[in-house]
């Protein structure tokens, strides 16, 4: 009955206004990426070995590939000029859906870097958009809920996603093409959805159409781009390690995100809930701590089910990383919110565009290149970590970092 009553505590209201609601439409939204991503991201590898002959050196290309859109995510603020947040968030997750049905259909080099190139425009102009509504359409107290439920929900498509892979290989070995094509329609039908059945909602505050950097925000941009370094690190090639090294088949590797995912959906909120009552700095040593010893792991690791544990706790350790999110939100400017989440973005993808191909050849250099790969991972976990004792116990606008100035601090600044 206690553990019933925590998981209602952790979605109490989000029916309070209705269905028609900003903060269903962002969990729809939430849901809506992983029913096309993740077929991508599960398959990807088996898909560039098997159908292209891609070696470590390809893959690496690939994820830089990847990255370009979210290192130019920055221009998002200047399709506001044209689009509503709203209405560009749904174009965006529709070309995202396009990108992944055209997969299958381009099995060669340059074919899929082209394919992935459309699928990530759309992935990431739509995750800038999610992240600058999720702050505009949320209190700065429950923004880490609502992050939580976000994440929870993305779990639970990534669930719906993994039962259609593991099925269509399982039971009835479908091609690759099929699958693609499925998971890329779903989310173009998603889309559509959300444009007919959701009203047009008011933007409360007016964001600035230009590109805003600010002094005063300087440890949320370091963050960021740390961030985005070891997460390349981690998406580009811990999954690759386990097919590349250790031979796991389709079903294996989305079983083991399906195992991902399904902790992520039970525990996610309460990580919200965690940080609400923590604050952000705890969290964001707890996860930077745990990260350092994973990657070290990852590193000298010669066992395949190992390596899947290692990914889980990879997994779970990101799970705080909306710390980084609520901490912003404590410090912003509202009217810096649309254009700080495009630059954060592309602060993010400076490390993610040029790491994975230089890791790449480090990768197929000699024998000890994956090991390096990983602990250049530890490294970024470890400069991660002394950014976060930084992060102020109670932060807000004056209140940056631990060593803030008293005197006040103007939005414009």
């Amino acid at each position: 009955m206690a553990r019933a009553v925590s998981l209602f505590a952790d979605w109490r209201g989000v029916l309070k206004d209705g269905w028609r609601s900003p903060q269903v439409l962002l969990l729809i939204l939430a849901a809506s990426i992983p029913i096309a991503f993740e077929p991508w991201m599960a398959l990807i590898n088996n898909f560039a070995v098997e159908k292209v002959g891609f070696t470590g050196l390809e893959r690496g290309v690939l994820e830089s590939v990847r990255e370009i859109p979210g290192f130019l995510a920055f221009t998002a603020v200047y399709m506001l000029l044209i689009w509503r947040q709203q209405t560009f968030a749904i174009l965006a997750l529709s070309v995202m859906g396009l990108g992944v049905a055209l997969t299958g259909f381009l099995p060669t080099v340059w074919g899929l870097y082209f394919t992935t190139l459309v699928m990530s425009t759309g992935f990431h102009f739509l995750a800038t958009m999610e992240q600058s509504l999720s702050m505009q359409w949320t209190s700065r107290e429950e923004l880490p809920l609502v992050l939580g439920r976000m994440a929870a929900v993305a779990s639970g498509g990534s669930l719906v996603a993994y039962a259609l892979v593991y099925g269509a290989f399982e039971f009835m070995a479908a091609p690759y093409w099929i699958v693609y094509l499925i998971a890329g329609a779903a989310t173009l039908g998603l889309g559509l959805f959300c444009w007919a059945f959701f009203p047009r909602f008011e933007e409360k505050t007016f964001q600035k159409t230009a590109v805003v950097l600010r002094r005063r925000y300087w440890l949320y941009y370091a963050l960021e781009f740390m961030s985005g370094g070891r997460r390349q690190i981690f998406v580009g090639f811990a999954a690759f390690l386990m097919v590349a090294e250790f031979g796991y088949r389709p079903e294996a590797v989305v079983a083991l995100f399906a195992a991902n995912h399904a902790i992520a959906m039970w525990l996610v909120p309460r990580v919200g809930r965690l940080i609400m009552r923590w604050g952000e700095r705890p969290a964001l040593i707890l996860e930077y701590a745990g990260l350092i010893g994973v990657f070290a792991a990852y590193a000298f690791v010669e066992t395949g089910w190992v390596a899947a544990g290692l990914y889980i706790v990879d997994h779970l350790f990101f799970a705080l990383a909306i710390a980084i999110k609520s901490y912003f939100r404590k410090i912003a400017d509202p009217a810096d919110i649309a254009s700080t989440a495009g630059v954060s973005f592309t602060i993010n993808h400076i490390a993610a565009v040029t790491m994975p191909w230089m890791l790449g050849l480090v990768w197929v250099a000699d024998e000890s290149g994956r090991a390096a790969v990983f602990l250049v991972g530890a490294a970024m976990a470890a400069v991660s970590l002394a950014l976060a004792f930084m992060v102020p116990r109670r932060p807000g606008p004056g209140r940056e970092t631990a060593a803030w100035r008293r005197a006040a601090v103007q939005p414009a600044q």
